[in-house]
């Protein structure tokens, strides 16, 4: 081989090299662009949540908010079966966090739930909220089928009034309510407004609720615990973000949140 022409072949071969480099560091900025692009969320995500998530899931929004600007967590709290019959009724909403099992049945029956299985994120355990000192003195489940106590508890429909029933039954226990109430929130109320002695509600709803109420504990609730499940809906608008709220909801920052507010772990 001529020199010449070796020396051609180590030309040609150098400019090649050059090439796929050049090659590779464009496919490498191409690719980066493009995660980079699909890590950012936008938008609104609509979140339909137990009444008693309230306090823990605004405060994962505003968390979720900084974490991601130009998105927006929008909620709508209330009793599990209201929420499902608003999304199988064709409600707008992007998640859906329940407070039982059951409720959540009503939306993947419908088929409104996005494929996969629900994820229980977390449980929640009963607990009497009394009047500041507790001046009737209830230590028990059983204390509040006494006479002349006004006795408030959720809709045997919704999730905290299906759980205390299952208690009641466990005890052997029967109870008159002076009124059932459409969710766990609007129970505890009534005992804030001095409207009534006592309402059976969760462990949670109690602590958010502060020096307002007392809570008691009583044994028959760990018969009653109910798993929270959370998942994306069908005809969710805006996919990514709302499986990227989720996902806060069950990371570890998430549950500390939530297990601070007194959820258990699933």
């Amino acid at each position: 081989m001529t020199r010449s022409v070796l020396r051609t072949l180590q030309v040609t071969g150098a400019a090649t090299a050059a090439l796929l480099v050049l090659s590779a560091c464009s496919s490498d900025d191409s690719s980066s662009a493009g995660s980079g692009s699909s890590d950012k969320l936008s938008g609104t995500v609509t979140v339909f949540a137990a009444a008693s998530l309230k306090e823990s899931f605004e405060k994962l929004g505003k968390q979720f908010e900084r974490e991601h600007p130009g998105t927006k967590v929008t909620f709508s709290f209330g009793g599990s079966d209201s929420l499902a019959a608003g999304i199988t009724g064709g409600a707008p909403a992007d998640v859906f966090a329940a407070a039982s099992p059951k409720t959540m049945k009503i939306v993947t029956d419908a088929g409104d739930a996005a494929s996969g299985t629900p994820a229980t994120f977390v449980r929640n355990e009963l607990e009497i909220a009394t009047l500041p000192g507790n001046p009737d003195k209830i230590g028990s489940l059983k204390d509040l089928t006494g006479s002349g106590l006004k006795v408030v508890l959720c809709d045997k429909e919704v999730p905290c009034g299906s759980a205390a029933q299952k208690a009641l039954d466990a005890s052997g226990l029967k109870l008159t309510p002076v009124s059932y109430e459409q969710d766990v929130k609007a129970a505890l109320t009534k005992v804030e407004l001095k409207e009534a002695d006592a309402a059976v509600v969760y462990k949670t709803d109690v602590k958010a609720a502060g020096d307002k109420v007392e809570g008691v504990a009583f044994p028959e609730s760990a018969d009653a615990i109910n798993d929270y499940p959370i998942t994306l809906l069908k005809d969710a608008r805006n996919t990514a973000t709302a499986k990227a709220f989720i996902a806060l909801v069950r990371s570890t920052e998430g549950q500390k949140v939530l297990t601070g507010a007194g959820f258990l772990k699933p």
